[in-house]
């Protein structure tokens, strides 16, 4: 993936944590949760096409968005929380060049294989 993209991934990182320091929750809690998105990849215990499912719903930065919208609408910090969380752990992932993936496997990603430069 090239440098550009990259840059793009960590910028939306770090909007991810400018919005959650509006939170009532103190900036730390960020950090804290920053890993639990990859409870998806527990999917891969059944298989790589439950994986890919698993992992990718917990990687979807749409998916993201849409919880961060419900929690803003209903002044639900929890679910602004959630969502923010998601988006940039999403975002961070992208900036080390890991995708969401595809069914042949957890290596495999819309960003190109694991581990393989991608330009």
């Amino acid at each position: 993936m090239n440098t550009l993209i990259r840059l793009e991934e960590f910028a939306m990182f770090v909007f991810g944590f400018y919005l959650f320091t509006f939170l009532p929750f103190s900036w730390w809690w960020f950090f804290v949760f920053l890993l639990a998105p990859d409870i998806g990849m527990i999917g891969y215990i059944l298989g790589d096409k439950i994986g890919a499912i698993s992992y990718n719903i917990f990687h979807h930065k749409g998916l993201a968005i849409v919880i961060y919208i419900f929690g803003a609408y209903y002044s639900l910090p929890l679910l602004e929380g959630s969502g923010i969380i998601l988006f940039s752990h999403s975002a961070l992932d992208r900036t080390l060049g890991y995708g969401l993936k595809y069914k042949k496997g957890f290596k495999f990603t819309h960003l190109g294989e694991v581990g393989k430069s991608n330009g």
